[in-house]
């Protein structure tokens, strides 16, 4: 028991040193993490350079020179006729829910070919109707309604 006449000790303040000892140890944390991320990232495989080079042809002034080849359409990823483009067919597959179902197909008898497509927001039958209207040609139409605007699309289309 302190006695009256004798000084108190002054309380030792340590808020700025937990304070400095939280920030080093987020920044360690910080730091270890971006490395491991950084060391973590496995870099592709080199590509395989070719071992031995292709034999040369004398350039010889009567055989044309090789030219690239053709590249053909990437094949269609789907049959769904929200990938249908102006010049491809559709056939009719059924009706799901009341509503027809087409499917993108070869362009031969009894099915459509596509003369034109409208993208964007369509109401239904009465604006598909007015968008084919314009289109000269068209026997059809087929239209989807989402519930995403940007993905509706009106097709006008021409039996064939």
């Amino acid at each position: 028991m302190p006695y009256a006449g004798a000084p108190t000790p002054a309380p030792r303040r340590r808020g700025p040193l937990i304070v400095v000892s939280v920030v080093v140890v987020l920044l360690v944390l910080a730091a270890g993490s971006a490395l491991y991320l950084l060391a973590d990232g496995d870099e592709p495989p080199p590509v395989a350079a070719p071992t031995s080079a292709a034999p040369s042809r004398a350039a010889d002034p009567d055989v044309p020179a090789p030219t690239a080849p053709a590249t053909a359409a990437a094949p269609e990823s789907s049959a769904d006729p929200r990938f249908a483009k102006v010049g491809q067919c559709v056939r009719h597959d059924g009706t799901a829910n009341g509503k027809p179902k087409l499917l993108i197909a070869g362009c031969a008898a009894n099915t459509y070919e596509v003369l034109r497509r409208f993208d964007g927001t369509t109401s239904g039958e009465k604006d598909a109707e007015t968008k084919c209207a314009q289109v000269q040609g068209y026997t059809n139409w087929y239209f989807y309604d989402s519930e995403l605007d940007p993905l509706d699309f009106v097709l006008c289309l021409k039996q064939r």
